[in-house]
């Protein structure tokens, strides 16, 4: 099969280019501005173009990477089907649990909220495509070897090859759900080729409270963990998973039996950037 992935240099991108050309998968990444795309067939396309840490700071952006260019290679290219990545991050602010693909969702047009209205917006231009091979994936936070330090887990794995304190701003009950890398890229390659649904969640299932994450990251590194004092309280909805479970037979990686792996590669790695 051909895949085109866009944003395919990128943490989830690179990883599943990797992934997709191990599985025989023939695979085409466009140049940054996907001029290179245009009126050619791309096969099944996956995109993962997106700002993460950095969206306050630069919405035009955030809104550029989310709808302007999607619309812009949605209308001038051909191909088999279509999987936009969106984030579980849209669930923000839901008043019951757990968050399933069709829940009512809230958002509030401000500096935060420009993120979840730029994929809500990208999802809603998917969504109103006639075909059922365009797709929507609202990714929860993936971790995995080689993660940017601009996300939570990576600060602090940055902090710790670094002998840097490893303070938490976010209040001990504070929670996310983590999903590794290896399964992201093994739900979206079939996802792709044959899902039934027009959404999923792509994620663990499992809320990992912050005291818990600090608690166990202590344990496999026998550093000290501390929350600043001043740390507010930041919580999202358990994220269903039942679509890809009973569809593909997903049983999720767990991010405390995957901890002491990240701990050593991200020293590995410090050491190799150090002494190349």
């Amino acid at each position: 099969m051909k895949f085109t992935v866009f944003g395919g240099h990128g943490f989830v991108g690179s990883a599943l280019c990797d992934h997709l050309r191990r599985q025989g998968h023939e695979v085409f990444v466009p140049t940054r501005d996907a001029t290179d795309a245009i009126d050619r067939e791309l096969g099944h396309v996956i995109y993962a173009i997106g700002l993460t840490a950095d969206f306050r700071a630069r919405p035009f952006d955030t809104v550029n990477a989310h709808v302007c260019l999607l619309v812009r290679l949605l209308c001038t290219t051909l191909f088999d089907s279509w999987l936009y990545l969106s984030s579980t991050r849209v669930y923000a602010g839901l008043a019951t649990e757990p968050a399933r693909e069709d829940a009512p969702l809230t958002v509030v047009p401000d500096a935060d909220g420009i993120y979840n209205l730029s994929k809500l917006t990208g999802e809603a231009v998917c969504l109103t495509q006639i075909s059922r091979h365009v797709r929507v994936a609202r990714l929860a936070n993936v971790y995995g070897s080689g993660q940017t330090k601009e996300t939570f887990l990576g600060s602090l794995l940055d902090d710790m090859t670094h002998g840097r304190e490893l303070l938490i701003r976010e209040a001990p009950t504070s929670s996310k759900d983590y999903v590794a890398l290896e399964d992201v890229c093994w739900l979206l390659e079939r996802i792709a080729l044959g899902g039934n649904h027009r959404i999923y969640n792509v994620a663990s299932g499992v809320q990992v409270g912050h005291a818990e994450f600090a608690r166990v990251l202590a344990e496999k590194s026998s550093r000290v963990i501390t929350f600043a004092d001043d740390a507010s309280h930041r919580s999202m909805p358990r994220i269903d998973i039942a679509r890809i479970t009973s569809e593909f037979g997903f049983c999720p990686r767990q991010l405390s039996d995957e901890l002491e792996h990240l701990i050593a590669h991200s020293l590995i790695r410090h050491t190799r950037d150090k002494h190349p």
